[in-house]
């Protein structure tokens, strides 16, 4: 023991300047010098606008299309797209020989029936008892229910049987992240095989939902991400889930990962919600004021009413008479008021209407129930509030 206490600080500095020095000799790239580095040239305000733009555009149709390498839609209806590795199932209904030693049992059983179990080969074919090398690859159910239709006709006058997929083997997705892990079934972070057409909220759901709650590491599902052929994507599930924006969920493609981030633990915070793009919340130090809030929010919707944005503030402290603030967002934009944009304190709640709030006292005592959690149970808010429908913002 003691040996070794000397001989491997001696051994590990020679190891080393042996590497650097075959590094340097095999190695021709030094990379890029400090002085020579400069950053990357920000986006001007117009070049940022219209690349998001650009993205939330690509989102939307990756969000309606109506086939990938997955499934593809029949008369509206999508079919599962077969591929290499899938197992397929075959039953066929038939009829005995008519023999002399069963020619009785025919007329007393009528069919026979046989499974087949069917593997789809990495060439893409299949075979069986009444065919080999059959092509199925890129055929959908009912496209193979046809071909062997008219390939059993050779043998059977009526041919009868069903076919479905037994396992889908050949396309998947990957999720990642805080996903509960539930203790009957198969659930959490993993790999998932898809199964047809699945949006990424299907896919959180079948792995058991996004974890929310008080006491662990909550999901931000105001920043989920998903990776697809080098592309990187965000998402705003919030939306999707609270506002029946479609467009934010994405149907999955072969490949696809999926990472659903944890909800940094904010110690000052700020709430965005109404007519923004994306709602959730904030760190006070990022939403200091009210376009910085809207900034982060992805700014408001085609149909929020800009003019009339109300920043609760001190629910916490006086719920039965909290402060209500109203800021006109268009005087700040087109006349640059700046008296407007509001400087926001920790627990304020920023809502940007869709229709002008005419009653106060109505529009406090319609979100009470949204302040009283949300303020309370800040991470658990979705599964006490949100899924309830009758709580939903009337404004």
């Amino acid at each position: 023991m003691p040996g070794k206490k000397i001989i491997i600080p001696a051994i590990v500095p020679a190891m080393l300047v042996f590497l650097i020095s075959a590094c340097s000799t095999t190695l021709e790239a030094p990379g890029i010098r400090v002085k020579e580095f400069k950053e990357p040239t920000a986006l001007s305000p117009a070049e940022l606008q219209a690349q998001q733009q650009k993205e939330a555009e690509e989102i939307v149709r990756l969000s309606q299309v109506k086939e990938n390498s997955v499934f593809t839609e029949r008369n509206r209806v999508p079919e599962y797209i077969i591929g290499p590795g899938d197992v397929l199932t075959i039953n066929m209904w038939l009829p005995y020989s008519f023999t002399s030693a069963d020619r009785y049992r025919f007329f007393e059983e009528g069919f026979k029936q046989t499974t087949y179990t069917l593997l789809v080969r990495q060439d893409g074919k299949i075979s069986y008892l009444f065919g080999d090398d059959i092509p199925v690859s890129g055929l959908t159910v009912t496209e193979l229910r046809t071909l062997l239709t008219n390939q059993l006709k050779t043998y059977i006058r009526n041919p009868r049987f069903e076919l479905f997929v037994k396992e889908y083997r050949s396309k998947s997705a990957l999720l990642f992240g805080q996903i509960n892990i539930l203790q009957q079934g198969i659930s959490g972070p993993g790999k998932y095989p898809l199964m047809g057409k699945t949006t990424v909220l299907d896919l959180i759901v079948i792995a058991g939902g996004a974890i929310s709650g008080r006491d662990t590491a909550n999901a931000d599902l105001r920043n989920v991400e998903i990776v697809r052929k080098g592309r990187r994507y965000s998402l705003n599930l919030y939306n999707a889930m609270f506002k029946a924006d479609v467009t934010q969920n994405i149907i999955l493609d072969d490949g696809d990962i999926v990472t659903v981030p944890e909800l940094p633990t904010f110690g000052e915070r700020v709430y965005v919600f109404g007519e923004v793009n994306r709602q959730g919340i904030y760190r006070l130090k990022d939403a200091y004021d009210l376009l910085a809030a809207i900034g982060n929010a992805g700014s408001t919707t085609a149909v929020a009413v800009k003019s009339d944005i109300k920043i609760i503030r001190e629910y916490r402290e006086r719920p039965s008479n909290p402060i209500i603030l109203s800021a006109n967002l268009d005087e700040i934009l087109k006349r640059g008021d700046l008296a407007q944009n509001v400087k926001l304190r920790d627990g304020d709640v920023v809502y940007v209407p869709r229709q002008v709030i005419g009653d106060i006292n109505e529009f406090i005592l319609t979100t009470t129930p949204l302040l009283e959690y949300l303020l309370k149970y800040p991470r658990g808010y979705t599964d006490a509030y949100f899924l309830n429908p009758a709580n939903k913002l009337r404004y």
